[in-house]
Protein backbone atom coordinates (compact mmCIF):
# COMPACT_ATOMS: atom_id res chain seq x y z
CA UNK A 1 0.00 0.00 0.00
CA UNK A 2 3.10 2.51 0.74
CA UNK A 3 4.92 1.39 -2.39
CA UNK A 4 1.89 2.50 -4.44
CA UNK A 5 0.97 5.34 -2.34
CA UNK A 6 4.60 6.85 -2.75
CA UNK A 7 3.93 6.12 -6.62
CA UNK A 8 0.87 7.78 -7.06
CA UNK A 9 2.63 11.07 -4.98
CA UNK A 10 5.34 10.13 -7.77
CA UNK A 11 3.34 10.46 -10.77
CA UNK A 12 1.40 13.27 -9.50
CA UNK A 13 5.04 15.58 -8.32
CA UNK A 14 6.05 14.80 -12.19
CA UNK A 15 2.89 16.29 -13.26
CA UNK A 16 2.95 19.65 -12.04
CA UNK A 17 5.67 21.35 -13.95
CA UNK A 18 3.67 20.54 -17.27
CA UNK A 19 -0.02 21.80 -15.50
CA UNK A 20 2.40 25.08 -14.36
CA UNK A 21 3.90 25.20 -18.27
CA UNK A 22 0.77 25.24 -19.86
CA UNK A 23 -0.34 28.18 -17.68
CA UNK A 24 -3.75 29.67 -17.21
CA UNK A 25 -6.29 29.79 -20.15
CA UNK A 26 -7.24 32.94 -21.08
CA UNK A 27 -9.94 33.50 -24.21
CA UNK A 28 -8.80 36.11 -27.11
CA UNK A 29 -10.66 37.77 -30.21
CA UNK A 30 -9.47 39.52 -33.03
CA UNK A 31 -11.25 40.79 -36.66
CA UNK A 32 -10.17 39.01 -39.58
CA UNK A 33 -7.67 41.80 -40.64
CA UNK A 34 -4.90 40.74 -42.98
CA UNK A 35 -1.63 41.16 -42.29
CA UNK A 36 -2.50 41.45 -38.42
CA UNK A 37 -5.22 38.35 -38.29
CA UNK A 38 -6.11 35.62 -40.38
CA UNK A 39 -6.85 32.31 -40.44
CA UNK A 40 -4.56 31.56 -43.74
CA UNK A 41 -1.31 33.52 -43.05
CA UNK A 42 1.68 31.99 -40.76
CA UNK A 43 0.70 32.49 -37.30
CA UNK A 44 -2.57 33.64 -38.07
CA UNK A 45 -0.93 37.18 -38.83
CA UNK A 46 1.52 39.70 -38.16
CA UNK A 47 -0.42 40.87 -34.23
CA UNK A 48 -1.59 37.76 -33.15
CA UNK A 49 2.34 36.39 -33.55
CA UNK A 50 3.39 38.76 -31.57
CA UNK A 51 0.65 38.48 -29.03
CA UNK A 52 1.44 34.83 -28.70
CA UNK A 53 5.05 35.69 -28.94
CA UNK A 54 4.45 38.24 -25.50
CA UNK A 55 1.97 35.80 -23.99
CA UNK A 56 4.48 32.65 -24.14
CA UNK A 57 6.94 34.72 -21.54
CA UNK A 58 3.80 35.14 -19.27
CA UNK A 59 1.66 32.13 -17.19
CA UNK A 60 -1.32 32.91 -19.28
CA UNK A 61 -2.07 30.86 -22.42
CA UNK A 62 -3.90 32.71 -24.90
CA UNK A 63 -6.60 30.64 -27.09
CA UNK A 64 -7.30 32.91 -29.91
CA UNK A 65 -10.70 33.03 -32.37
CA UNK A 66 -10.91 35.27 -35.08
CA UNK A 67 -14.17 36.66 -35.50
CA UNK A 68 -15.67 39.91 -37.78
CA UNK A 69 -15.51 43.01 -35.55
CA UNK A 70 -18.52 43.54 -34.58
CA UNK A 71 -19.24 39.80 -33.04
CA UNK A 72 -15.66 40.48 -31.60
CA UNK A 73 -16.42 43.41 -29.46
CA UNK A 74 -19.67 42.29 -28.36
CA UNK A 75 -18.36 38.73 -27.53
CA UNK A 76 -15.87 40.86 -24.62
CA UNK A 77 -18.11 43.13 -23.71
CA UNK A 78 -20.35 41.32 -22.52
CA UNK A 79 -17.59 38.61 -20.30
CA UNK A 80 -18.01 35.96 -22.87
CA UNK A 81 -14.73 36.02 -24.22
CA UNK A 82 -11.46 38.12 -21.89
CA UNK A 83 -10.18 40.36 -23.99
CA UNK A 84 -9.66 41.68 -27.48
CA UNK A 85 -6.08 40.71 -29.31
CA UNK A 86 -5.81 43.47 -31.92
CA UNK A 87 -7.57 47.15 -30.51
CA UNK A 88 -7.54 50.24 -31.55
CA UNK A 89 -7.94 52.65 -28.61
CA UNK A 90 -10.77 55.27 -28.40
CA UNK A 91 -12.09 56.94 -25.17
CA UNK A 92 -15.65 55.40 -25.61
CA UNK A 93 -14.10 51.82 -25.95
CA UNK A 94 -11.72 52.37 -22.92
CA UNK A 95 -15.05 53.12 -20.40
CA UNK A 96 -15.57 49.04 -21.18
CA UNK A 97 -11.49 47.62 -21.58
CA UNK A 98 -8.87 47.99 -19.73
CA UNK A 99 -6.21 48.64 -22.74
CA UNK A 100 -2.54 47.68 -22.65
CA UNK A 101 0.45 49.01 -23.59
CA UNK A 102 0.23 49.81 -27.55
CA UNK A 103 2.57 46.65 -29.11
CA UNK A 104 1.97 47.53 -32.67
CA UNK A 105 2.35 51.11 -34.23
CA UNK A 106 0.58 51.20 -37.68
CA UNK A 107 0.42 54.04 -40.15
CA UNK A 108 -2.59 55.28 -42.38
CA UNK A 109 -2.23 56.10 -45.95
CA UNK A 110 -4.98 58.27 -48.12
CA UNK A 111 -4.55 57.05 -51.58
CA UNK A 112 -5.99 58.59 -54.71
CA UNK A 113 -5.38 57.79 -58.35
CA UNK A 114 -2.33 59.04 -60.64
CA UNK A 115 -4.51 60.53 -62.88
CA UNK A 116 -6.02 63.02 -60.23
CA UNK A 117 -2.68 65.53 -60.05
CA UNK A 118 -4.02 68.33 -57.60
CA UNK A 119 -1.41 68.92 -54.59
CA UNK A 120 -3.70 67.75 -51.76
CA UNK A 121 -1.66 68.30 -48.59
CA UNK A 122 -3.97 68.67 -45.69
CA UNK A 123 -7.39 67.24 -44.44
CA UNK A 124 -9.66 70.22 -45.50
CA UNK A 125 -8.65 69.33 -49.27
CA UNK A 126 -11.23 66.38 -49.24
CA UNK A 127 -13.84 68.76 -48.60
CA UNK A 128 -16.36 67.81 -51.18
CA UNK A 129 -15.41 64.84 -52.02
CA UNK A 130 -15.64 60.97 -51.13
CA UNK A 131 -14.02 59.00 -48.69
CA UNK A 132 -13.75 55.44 -49.11
CA UNK A 133 -13.29 54.16 -45.47
CA UNK A 134 -13.98 50.89 -43.18
CA UNK A 135 -17.11 50.09 -41.02
CA UNK A 136 -16.66 50.56 -37.68
CA UNK A 137 -12.80 51.61 -38.09
CA UNK A 138 -11.38 53.82 -34.95
CA UNK A 139 -9.23 56.34 -37.66
CA UNK A 140 -8.60 58.93 -34.96
CA UNK A 141 -9.84 61.55 -37.34
CA UNK A 142 -12.65 63.95 -36.42
CA UNK A 143 -14.15 63.52 -40.25
CA UNK A 144 -16.99 65.28 -38.75
CA UNK A 145 -15.02 68.78 -39.20
CA UNK A 146 -14.70 68.02 -43.26
CA UNK A 147 -17.35 70.21 -44.68
CA UNK A 148 -19.23 67.95 -47.25
CA UNK A 149 -16.97 64.99 -47.12
CA UNK A 150 -18.63 61.71 -47.61
CA UNK A 151 -17.90 58.25 -46.13
CA UNK A 152 -18.70 55.36 -48.19
CA UNK A 153 -18.16 52.20 -45.86
CA UNK A 154 -17.43 49.11 -46.98
CA UNK A 155 -16.25 45.59 -44.77
CA UNK A 156 -13.23 45.28 -46.44
CA UNK A 157 -10.05 47.75 -47.41
CA UNK A 158 -10.20 46.22 -51.40
CA UNK A 159 -13.70 47.04 -52.03
CA UNK A 160 -12.71 50.28 -51.23
CA UNK A 161 -9.40 50.17 -53.29
CA UNK A 162 -11.73 48.68 -55.79
CA UNK A 163 -14.25 51.76 -55.90
CA UNK A 164 -11.58 54.00 -56.23
CA UNK A 165 -11.01 52.20 -59.76
CA UNK A 166 -14.52 52.18 -60.60
CA UNK A 167 -14.93 55.77 -59.94
CA UNK A 168 -17.15 55.38 -56.73
CA UNK A 169 -14.73 57.22 -54.48
CA UNK A 170 -12.26 60.09 -54.75
CA UNK A 171 -9.75 59.00 -51.89
CA UNK A 172 -9.37 56.10 -49.56
CA UNK A 173 -8.04 55.56 -46.39
CA UNK A 174 -6.73 52.57 -44.50
CA UNK A 175 -3.41 50.73 -43.08
CA UNK A 176 0.06 51.06 -44.82
CA UNK A 177 0.63 47.23 -44.40
CA UNK A 178 -2.67 46.08 -45.07
CA UNK A 179 -2.92 48.06 -48.55
CA UNK A 180 0.17 47.02 -49.64
CA UNK A 181 -0.82 43.42 -48.75
CA UNK A 182 -4.25 43.69 -50.81
CA UNK A 183 -2.64 45.94 -53.67
CA UNK A 184 0.19 42.82 -54.09
CA UNK A 185 -2.57 40.12 -53.98
CA UNK A 186 -5.77 41.32 -55.74
CA UNK A 187 -4.61 44.09 -58.49
CA UNK A 188 -1.76 43.25 -59.83
CA UNK A 189 -0.45 46.07 -61.90
CA UNK A 190 -3.48 47.84 -61.38
CA UNK A 191 -1.65 48.91 -58.27
CA UNK A 192 0.33 51.53 -60.28
CA UNK A 193 -2.58 53.38 -60.89
CA UNK A 194 -2.54 54.67 -56.85
CA UNK A 195 -0.88 57.44 -55.42
CA UNK A 196 -0.33 58.24 -51.95
CA UNK A 197 -1.74 61.88 -51.06
CA UNK A 198 1.31 63.38 -48.63
CA UNK A 199 -1.51 64.23 -45.78
CA UNK A 200 0.37 64.09 -42.03
CA UNK A 201 -2.20 61.37 -40.61
CA UNK A 202 -1.96 60.51 -37.06
CA UNK A 203 -0.15 57.09 -36.13
CA UNK A 204 -2.62 54.01 -35.14
CA UNK A 205 -1.53 51.44 -32.33
CA UNK A 206 -2.84 47.68 -31.54
CA UNK A 207 -3.49 46.94 -28.26
CA UNK A 208 -4.99 44.00 -25.81
CA UNK A 209 -7.88 45.27 -24.75
CA UNK A 210 -9.38 43.14 -21.77
CA UNK A 211 -13.15 43.86 -20.42
CA UNK A 212 -13.31 45.43 -17.29
CA UNK A 213 -16.10 43.15 -16.24
CA UNK A 214 -13.80 39.97 -16.43
CA UNK A 215 -12.19 38.70 -12.97
CA UNK A 216 -8.32 39.22 -13.66
CA UNK A 217 -8.79 41.40 -16.14
CA UNK A 218 -5.75 44.04 -14.74
CA UNK A 219 -3.70 40.85 -14.28
CA UNK A 220 -3.75 40.23 -17.72
CA UNK A 221 -2.83 43.20 -19.38
CA UNK A 222 -0.07 43.79 -16.45
CA UNK A 223 1.26 40.39 -17.30
CA UNK A 224 1.60 41.32 -21.19
CA UNK A 225 2.69 44.77 -20.33
CA UNK A 226 6.16 43.34 -18.57
CA UNK A 227 6.05 40.63 -21.15
CA UNK A 228 6.22 42.98 -24.03
CA UNK A 229 9.27 45.51 -22.48
CA UNK A 230 11.02 41.79 -22.13
CA UNK A 231 10.61 40.86 -25.84
CA UNK A 232 11.66 44.43 -26.84
CA UNK A 233 14.99 44.27 -24.97
CA UNK A 234 16.30 40.72 -26.08
CA UNK A 235 15.57 41.80 -29.97
CA UNK A 236 13.02 38.87 -30.32
CA UNK A 237 9.99 41.58 -30.69
CA UNK A 238 12.11 43.28 -33.36
CA UNK A 239 12.94 39.97 -35.35
CA UNK A 240 9.15 39.05 -35.96
CA UNK A 241 8.12 42.82 -37.01
CA UNK A 242 11.18 43.02 -39.78
CA UNK A 243 10.45 39.25 -40.78
CA UNK A 244 6.45 40.96 -41.91
CA UNK A 245 7.95 44.11 -42.79
CA UNK A 246 10.05 42.70 -45.92
CA UNK A 247 6.80 41.42 -47.03
CA UNK A 248 4.34 44.58 -46.78
CA UNK A 249 6.31 47.56 -45.18
CA UNK A 250 6.26 50.03 -47.99
CA UNK A 251 4.23 51.42 -50.55
CA UNK A 252 5.87 53.19 -53.46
Amino acid sequence: MLRMAASYLLALLLALPAITLAGEEITLLANTSPPYADRTLPEEGLALELVKHVYSRTDYQPKITIENWSRAMEGVRIGVYDALAAAWYTDERNEAFLFSEPYLESDLLIVTLRTDRRPYSKLAHLSGRRLGVRTDYAYGIDFDAIPDLTLVEENHLIQSLLNLLNGKVDFVIGDRRTMVMQMQEYLGQQATKFRVVPMDLPGRARHIAASRDVEGHESIIAAFNRALAETRKDGSYDAILDRWEALYGSMD
